[in-house]
């Protein structure tokens, strides 16, 4: 069993907390564009409150630890391990409710290359305590504006986790999965459980438009979010999103394995 403290000191070792890759600058151009309500930065979130730039500075405080001083505007983003450490706890509570009643669950990600693993784990651990993983949608289109124009990508699941792979890069078999916050793709896969009868999730697990889409659509939805993610932060903030687990989401894959292992744990899911 990993501890507390082991995991803190992991946290802070690799860097998915304590001082963090993500820039000061590129959080605060974030929350620049979600207070002007930017679809690119909302991805699937609908405030009900107006969030000003200063509004979000001090949420992100509050919930990830990085500084509340606005006048703090370049370095490194710092998030406290003790917050992600009480996120992850309350994270794996969530896990262990819906694994109690058996319920379906839906699992999506933006980030596969760094996350489907850490995903992966979860979804074999949520089947095997009786869970329905849901796979809706499999091989549908889905179209997404980009900063690059209009891509179309096909919706794919991998060992029970949702993604998006480019239309090209599936011909070449070259790309595991698209970074993409867009939340049309759990917009998709949530339409086509609903329409073929089957049963809808009881929980939706994922990141960025995974869960702000599934959020808002009044689904529960937990996730992990970096520090230029406002939405999941003001989604947990109105209550349209459960558990926001702050980390840093692009380290190394493997890195996230201690943190797969700890929520299993207080889940009681370990295999």
């Amino acid at each position: 069993m990993l501890s507390t403290g082991a995991l803190r000191a992991h946290l802070l070792a690799a860097r998915l907390a304590g001082t963090v890759a993500t820039s000061r600058e590129v959080s605060l151009r974030s929350y620049r564009l979600f207070a002007a309500r930017d679809p690119r930065v909302l991805i699937g979130i609908d405030p009900e409150r107006s969030w000003s730039e200063r509004d979000l500075i001090g949420l992100m405080a509050d919930k990830c630890g990085v500084s509340g001083d606005p006048r703090c505007t370049t370095g490194q983003d710092v998030i406290d391990p003790e917050r992600t450490l009480a996120a992850l706890d309350a994270f794996a509570l969530r896990l262990a409710a819906v694994a109690r009643c058996g319920g379906a669950v839906l699992i999506g990600t933006g980030h596969p290359h760094r996350l489907l693993g850490f995903y992966a784990a979860l979804a074999d651990a949520l089947s095997a305590a009786g869970c329905t993983v849901l796979t809706p949608a499999h091989g549908h289109r889905v179209d997404i504006t980009t900063r690059f124009g209009l891509r179309t990508y096909n919706l794919r699941y991998v060992r029970g986790v949702a993604l998006v792979r480019r239309r090209e890069a599936e011909r070449s078999g070259g790309e595991p999965g698209a970074h993409t916050h867009s939340p049309l793709p759990v917009r998709t896969a949530l339409e086509a459980a609903a329409e073929s009868g089957g049963p809808l999730p009881g929980l939706v697990i994922g990141d960025h438009g995974w869960v702000c889409g599934a959020g808002q659509l009044g689904f529960e939805a937990i996730g992990l979010a970096d520090t230029d993610d406002p939405a999941l932060f003001v989604g947990e903030a109105e209550g349209v999103v459960s558990v926001v687990v702050p980390l840093d989401d692009a380290v190394r894959s493997d890195y996230y394995l201690p943190l797969t292992r700890y929520v299993l744990n207080r889940a009681c899911l370990s295999q």
